[in-house]
């Protein structure tokens, strides 16, 4: 296959070649997508970036397809026996894997991350077929759970102990550990990726320099691969139960649409009081055979025929008591009272109002 693509490169592309491009073109397009969305300042939700990420993973979809049909990789082969221009398809389950993980649709995200699960695994199982690097396969609880079940169904006697607090921390700090070690890893690989990657773009580059690049490839995805199968196992936990507890939470009841409010009127008996009650203080807060028996009590309706008692102020003029006093006795035809009454006209005819008091200087 890499003589066919290489005797190819000095021939003029035709329709045929542009409508069915070959293998290593959709995958360094795919390739190429996903360098652009990691290092763009666009928002990864953004309608662009998110059109950008399916067509890469639709042209590395077909480029897998191809694969499978060519049967480039066996495991029955040693990784010294890949060709150096195949090496490269190796590590198409973990570019998909990338990829797919770049979906921003929240309604899909359990079943995103466990499809970038299944890629980043076939890649995984696939290198360790390959002996490409040192590591172990990560399983799901699902597989360990299935693992003990067939265990017990063949007769072989599987206990579970609890395990002691202990050794939950012995199992987190050696987990602390890998990852530390996988980070180093990380970061050597990237570094001698850098320099064999100046010599591929001059385009001088012989067939060990071009295997060593690949290979720094895999091994480096081995690394990112591993890390994003932790956080896509503790992600999925979450995504479950999240599920669970939607499945299973009540639905509340529709609640009836509510009658428009009826204005409040005055009550006409003691039953429409009872039924209104008293809410705001404008409402009524008695009938009208209430109100009018309280003002009956107090004496305070003009059909009663009982005269209303005014209250006296206490603050009332003395003088105005005084002429009501004398009109009173006026009416009653009192002679001394009436003498009293001429005698003190007669003196006010003579003596003008404030007359005698000092006090004004008058």
């Amino acid at each position: 296959m890499a003589e066919c693509e290489n005797g190819s490169d000095n021939k003029q592309p035709s329709n045929s070649d542009v409508e069915n491009p070959k293998i290593s073109e959709l995958l360094d397009r795919g390739w190429k997508i996903l360098e652009e969305v990691d290092s763009t300042n666009e928002a990864l939700g953004s309608n662009s970036i998110q059109v950008k990420v399916k067509r890469g993973t639709a042209m590395l979809e077909e480029a897998s397809r191809m694969v499978a049909q060519l049967s480039l990789f066996s495991p029955n082969e040693e990784l010294e026996e890949v060709a150096t221009a195949d090496l490269k398809y190796l590590m198409l389950p973990a570019l998909l894997g990338a990829l797919t993980m770049k979906q921003t649709s929240r309604e899909k995200r359990l079943e995103i991350v466990q499809t970038a699960r299944a890629y980043f695994i076939d890649f995984l199982r696939r290198c360790k077929e390959y002996n490409a690097s040192h590591f172990e396969l990560p399983t799901s609880r699902e597989e360990d759970t299935n693992h003990s079940d067939d265990s017990s169904e063949s007769g072989t006697s599987v206990k579970v102990k609890s395990v002691p607090q202990s050794s939950d921390l012995v199992a987190m700090a050696a987990q602390r550990q890998a990852k530390i070690e996988r980070y180093r890893q990380k970061k050597e690989l990237e570094t001698r990726l850098s320099d064999v990657r100046r010599a591929m773009d001059s385009g001088q580059a012989d067939d060990e320099v071009s295997r060593d690049f690949y290979l720094l490839n895999v091994r480096r995805w081995i690394t990112v691969c591993l890390d994003e199968v932790e956080s896509i196992d503790q992600e999925m936990e979450i995504l479950k139960k999240m599920v669970f507890l939607k499945d299973s939470a009540p639905k509340q009841p529709a609640q009836p649409a509510r009658p428009p409010m009826k204005p409040f009127i005055l009550t006409k008996d003691a039953v429409q009081a009872r039924v209104f009650g008293t809410g705001y203080p404008s409402l009524p807060t008695m009938t009208v055979d209430e109100w009018y028996d309280q003002h009956r009590k107090h004496g305070a309706l003009p059909d009663q025929g009982i005269p209303r008692k005014v209250p006296v102020d206490k603050d009332t003029d003395a003088e105005e008591m005084e002429e009501e006093e004398k009109e009173k006795n006026a009416e009653q035809d009192d002679e001394e009272s009436l003498m009293k009454a001429r005698n003190w006209d007669d003196w006010k005819d003579d003596h003008r109002r404030g007359y005698g008091n000092r006090k004004n200087m008058g």
